[in-house]
């Protein structure tokens, strides 16, 4: 078996390794040996971390282009480990980032890629990729046959199993080429609703639909999710009125997503929705209407206005975390 290369997933909050890349270091090693790569420096904390799930060796590259052209630096520096090694596959986390850099690496070595899969086996003639489609109705397994298969695995749907090992840290020399210095990193600004985690691999996510009213009234689900740390999402009709942005959507032409806690606020749930979301660990439904589709997915279905509903749940989640409570007219206007 051979070596298997993880691109490792750091969070934009902290720096600190994402659980998405202990799934993805427990996917690779029943394909082969797992090396961990990191574009970035490496700390303590985070060699121990993949260590624990399986990482033999922790390769770094460290260099300027790494801050400022992060995505790319990622495709330049898998091509060139793809060069040195001839690793027997390579797996990336799915979700907006992890899916452009597969592309872009598969297309750079000419090789075939497989995206969103949810499990990977070994089989007699190389690794086999199992993809869930037609809203989870088949199973279909596919196998790359040319140039080193490339993966984006939804790191949701695949277990974190600790393997202890004793990593070692190989320090990669990359020269990176003029294109990547095309172009030069001016500033970066974060959002004012602060670091929300990324829809696709979110373990918390709330979604607005129809039933929230307005575009004003869709601060509430941003409200819910900060309070929760979760990403936001909407339905097909949230998106297409602007209340929320269209890579949001959450269908199955939109964003497909595993969290392990879903709250649906004011969607009907249409079948194209449930479709995208009903692999979630726990769907919990706030909507006026008993009859909605949702409720027959969700674990817990509350039926009432979410105008008298929210603020109720808002000030529950502050007691929980010892927070203050706000005024019962705080939210009136929204």
């Amino acid at each position: 078996m051979g070596l298997v290369l993880v691109l490792v997933e750091r969070s934009e909050a902290d720096g600190t390794v994402r659980r998405s890349t202990c799934a993805l270091l427990t996917v690779a090693r029943r394909l082969g040996t797992p090396v961990a790569v990191l574009c970035g420096p490496v700390d303590a904390a985070s060699l121990a971390l993949l260590g624990r799930f399986g990482a033999t060796t922790v390769c770094t590259v460290t260099s300027p282009e790494v801050d400022e052209y992060p995505a790319t630096c990622r495709v330049e520096t898998l091509v060139e480990l793809a060069h040195r090694m001839s690793p027997t596959a390579m797996v990336i986390a799915s979700g907006r980032a992890g899916q452009e850099i597969a592309a872009r690496v598969a297309v750079r070595l000419d090789s075939g890629i497989v995206t969103d899969a949810i499990d990977i086996r070994m089989g007699p003639d190389g690794p086999i990729a199992v993809q869930s489609v037609l809203a989870g109705s088949y199973l279909v397994e596919s196998s790359v046959v040319r140039g080193v298969p490339v993966f984006t695995i939804r790191t949701e749907a695949a277990a974190a199993e600790a393997a202890p090992v004793d990593p070692t840290i190989l320090e990669v020399d990359i020269e990176f080429p003029a294109r990547v210095r095309a172009t030069r990193l001016v500033s970066r600004v974060r959002s004012d609703a602060g670091y929300r985690p990324d829809l696709a691999t979110a373990a918390v996510v709330v979604a607005g639909g129809h039933g929230i009213g307005s575009r004003d009234s869709f601060e509430l689900v941003d409200l819910v999710a900060d309070a929760l740390g979760g990403a936001v999402g909407g339905s097909h009709t949230a998106t297409e009125l602007g209340w929320c942005p269209r890579d949001a959507r959450i269908d199955q032409i939109g964003r497909i997503i595993h969290p392990g806690l879903y709250i649906a606020l004011g969607i009907s749930g249409s079948v194209r929705h449930r479709a995208a979301m009903q692999g979630a660990g726990t769907i919990v439904a706030i909507d006026r209407d008993p009859a909605a589709p949702i409720f027959r997915i969700a674990d817990f279905g509350v039926v009432g206005d979410l105008h008298q509903v929210i603020p109720e749940l808002l000030a529950e989640i502050r007691r929980r975390k010892g927070q203050p409570v706000a005024a019962a007219g705080d939210l009136a206007e929204v």
